[in-house]
């Protein structure tokens, strides 16, 4: 018993139907094509576009590419906000999707968490 709830009712919350995909397919195929073009914004910008501005002295190509960044980092997390509250998803699985946006591989990870449901 954890709380007022007990293991089979905070089991039944966790794999409630409502909970998946494939009763939202659109919201969440739009959010995985949102977290991927995000994480590939981001690796674009750290692993091309920084070099280039400091180590070649092209700082227009950070400019376009923080940009776009920039509207898909936000479009992400808008994303992350409307499938959670879609899917119902849990706290953990919010903070962990905001923090994925922050690291440079992150996306492809919390995408692949979620589709093994390790979280």
């Amino acid at each position: 018993m954890i709380g007022n709830v007990s293991s089979h009712t905070l089991c039944l919350y966790i794999r409630h139907p409502i909970m998946s995909a494939e009763n939202h397919p659109s919201s969440y195929k739009t959010f995985l094509w949102i977290s991927k073009a995000e994480a590939i914004s981001y690796l674009l910008l750290l692993g091309i576009a920084m070099p280039l501005k400091y180590m070649m002295d092209m700082p227009l190509m950070v400019k376009y590419v923080g940009l776009a960044h920039g509207v898909l980092f936000m479009a992400y997390i808008g994303q992350l906000l409307f499938v959670s509250y879609k899917l119902k998803w849990n706290e953990i699985r919010i903070v962990l999707g905001f923090i994925a946006s922050l690291l440079p591989f992150g996306p492809f990870a919390f995408e692949w968490l979620i589709n093994k449901e390790k979280i």
